[in-house]
């Protein structure tokens, strides 16, 4: 019998433990629990029912995403520009810390995303008191940072990806789910 290396085992978890790009089953996507919103007075998922939304899961020290996904939701706001100004996208980013809490402060963040030029929505998630990991990196079972969701007008999340993934890919899913009734 072959032994499953570390890699190889995680692997196989997130293929059935999280949805693939077009997958045909789909899970749900949760309420997020945000203790304060930046650039904006924030909004419900179920506020933006009939709407895609594209959650990014950041921490403003992680590499991967000052390196991918925040250039990458900068890119889509511009890409998208049109569908967002028609009320059809929503691209929001959480910032979901797991470690570091004494250093990624709101504080922090807001100077971060400032200097960043980040101008859609960012919500802090909330801890709720003696708990490692915040309320809505909880529900919505992420790996870590940076992780992205695509969420179809329904709200049922149709992508969920951790680190890097094909974006041409997950842009046509974006378009496609825009498309769609």
């Amino acid at each position: 019998m072959k032994r499953f290396t570390f890699v190889s085992l995680i692997l196989l978890i997130s293929l059935y433990a999280f949805p693939s790009s077009f997958s045909a089953k789909s899970i749900k996507a949760p309420e997020w629990v945000i203790s304060e919103w930046i650039n904006g007075s924030g909004i419900s998922l179920r506020a933006l029912q009939g709407t895609v939304v594209v959650v990014e899961f950041f921490q403003l020290w992680c590499p991967g995403c000052n390196k991918f996904s925040i250039p990458l939701m900068k890119q889509w706001n511009q890409t998208f520009h049109s569908e967002i100004n028609a009320g059809k996208l929503k691209i929001l980013s959480i910032h979901t810390v797991f470690e570091g809490h004494d250093y990624q402060t709101p504080e922090r963040l807001k100077n971060f995303v400032k200097e960043k030029s980040i101008h859609h929505l960012v919500g802090v998630d909330h801890h709720n008191p003696g708990e490692h990991l915040p309320e809505t990196m909880k529900r919505y079972n992420t790996m870590g940072t940076p992780e992205v969701a695509i969420i179809d007008k329904k709200g049922a999340i149709k992508m969920q990806k951790f680190g890097g993934f094909d974006t041409e890919k997950a842009e046509r899913l974006i378009r496609y789910l825009l498309a769609s009734d």
